[in-house]
């Protein structure tokens, strides 16, 4: 039963979160079997700055999902986000080995490992390869060309890049745990697997996260992956604004930040004061007029983010090509006003986007704030499906780490992967 278990470990600015499921035998549907947020600490705009305080909460946290599964998690799938994280496009091209001229799965890992051969910092570290689409002789759109026959074979590829250190540490992390690290996963592409559409990635969306430090935009056109990136502004921003414009403390003000986004429905009319009463903040603050709060301090706030995301947009050159518009998702993606804000400011269909693609323990985890963890499962059960996903990556990590040290041990892990 434990070989159908698949964790995820979501590492952000404002919490970190562990989930942990298992794919249906019956059905083949994910179930959530394990959940746990906590409060982040020692991460700051996605980066780690106190790997002691890190390790304290992530344990506390996988500790928690383990005895709410009844399962011990060995390994898991990691999120990583924030300004460190940059993309590009990349081309490969090799010839078909066979000579009748099948292309086989070898074919396609040999024209994957061309794309990837790219000029890349001692610092950088890539995290993922993703194919945008094949041609075969010359013939564009294919979108898996094994078995096809052809001569030359070419892809098309999105390329991620992370910071190198920050993902030692979080390796350090995770190895003083015990818990093997199955793959790096960009927050960006884990939310979208969470709420995005087949439809709306093959019509062409962005998908913006947006989490406590930083947002996270993953550009969809033509159902792949065409542009990730990350700005180091997020919803804590709007609470900071609150707390100075309101002369309240940061934990006061994201209470009405929290409760602003519950209880003011944006189809109702809206009152001209709040009552705070029931949040019963240290500084007596009862009552706030709406319009100094939405109007003055929120909005603006909101108007910059959003011109940030289009101009993200525009540099990606992709933005006549994203019909389908904006889906936000993120803890910030219920701020007040969001929707209102973003239409008047990129002028594209925008929709919050909330996670309803797995079964379980929903109750906990239906929220956008979760899209991220939750689509880590949904990823890991993609890649496990398939040799190109898990085995890849593990193979380049092997690798990697072989380079480093502690050769005998990971010649054994490497070994490992090749017995049934």
């Amino acid at each position: 039963m434990a070989d159908n278990l698949i964790c995820g470990i979501d590492i952000g600015s404002s919490k970190i979160a562990t989930i942990a499921g298992m794919k249906s035998e019956e059905t083949g549907e994910l179930k959530i079997i394990g959940f746990n947020a906590t409060v982040a600490r020692g991460i700051r705009k996605g980066l780690i700055v106190d790997i002691k305080e890190v390790t304290e909460v992530v344990e506390e946290s996988v500790e928690k999902a383990e005895r709410m599964s009844g399962h011990k998690i060995n390994n898991a799938f990691v999120s990583v986000g924030g300004p460190h994280i940059s993309s590009l496009n990349s081309h490969g091209i090799v010839a078909v080995a066979n000579p009748q001229g099948e292309i086989s799965e070898e074919d396609v890992t040999r024209v994957l490992e061309a794309a990837r051969a790219i000029s890349l910092s001692s610092t950088r570290q890539i995290i993922e390869v993703i194919p945008r689409d094949y041609i075969v002789d010359g013939q564009p759109g294919i979108k898996s060309p094994i078995g096809m026959s052809g001569v030359r074979l070419e892809v098309e590829t999105h390329i991620i890049t992370a910071s190198s250190t920050n993902l030692k540490n979080i390796d350090r992390v995770l190895d003083d745990l015990g818990i093997e690290n199955q793959g790096f996963v960009f927050s960006g592409l884990s939310s979208a697997e969470a709420v995005l559409t087949n439809t709306e990635k093959e019509l062409g969306v962005v998908l913006v996260d947006i989490g406590g430090g930083k947002i996270d935009i993953a550009i969809f056109v033509d159902g792949s992956l065409s542009y990730s990136s990350s700005i180091p502004i997020g919803a804590r921003h709007i609470t900071n604004d609150i707390a100075v414009g309101l002369r309240v403390s940061l934990d006061s003000a994201e209470k009405i930040k929290l409760y602003l986004s519950k209880n003011l429905d944006a189809n109702k009319k809206k009152p001209p004061q709040i009552n705070l009463n029931e949040l019963n903040l240290e500084e007596n603050v009862t009552e706030v007029s709406l319009k100094t709060l939405v109007d003055g301090i929120i909005a603006p706030r909101l108007e910059e983010i959003f011109k940030l995301i289009f101009e993200e947009i525009e540099k990606s050159e992709f933005g006549q090509q994203v019909p389908s518009g904006l889906v936000i998702t993120g803890g910030g993606a219920l701020t007040v006003g969001m929707l209102e804000s973003g239409k008047r400011v990129v002028g594209l269909p925008i929709r919050i986007g909330v996670p309803d693609k797995v079964t379980g323990l929903i109750d906990e985890t239906s929220d956008p704030q979760y899209s991220s963890t939750q689509g880590l499962l949904l990823y890991g059960l993609k890649n496990i499906m398939t040799n190109t996903g898990d085995g890849f990556k593990n193979f380049g990590r092997i690798l990697k780490d072989f380079k480093l040290g502690n050769s005998l041990g990971n010649l054994k892990n490497f070994f490992k992967q090749f017995i049934p």
